[in-house]
């Protein structure tokens, strides 16, 4: 009895900490509201900015493009999943080839569509 609940939450710490990275090149409206600190304003000015100038080449081009965010936010975000530039796209392949690995089920094509969940536990 005391494995079964050993192994339980064992599995509930796991797969607590495991979410996949929200990239800002790629991410919708929802996907970026889906990070904690970025509401409806936030993510649409992200947006509005991406599309009027291209995709972010890194998180300080991300601090200087969108009004209201510094530094100090920016690494905040990115604790909480957001994920910018290359290193970003790096992030996401990983994301998605560890929750595979964990067993999770994650769409083939789910690097290849504009739209990025996150999924947080």
């Amino acid at each position: 009895m005391f494995r079964k609940i050993l192994v339980t939450a064992a599995m509930l710490a796991a797969f607590g900490h495991a979410y996949a990275a929200v990239d800002v090149n790629t991410a919708n409206e929802d996907a970026l509201r889906g990070i904690k600190g970025i509401g409806p304003a936030k993510a649409k000015a992200i947006l509005e900015e991406r599309s009027a100038h291209g995709p972010f080449k890194d998180p300080a081009d991300l601090g200087k493009r969108v009004k209201g965010m510094g530094g100090h936010t920016v690494e905040r975000l990115q604790a909480e999943g957001l994920a910018v530039g290359p290193a970003g796209a790096a992030a996401n392949a990983q994301a998605a080839a560890s929750a595979q690995t964990k067993g999770a089920a994650v769409p083939a094509n789910a690097a290849k569509t504009n739209t990025t969940v996150a999924v947080k536990k």
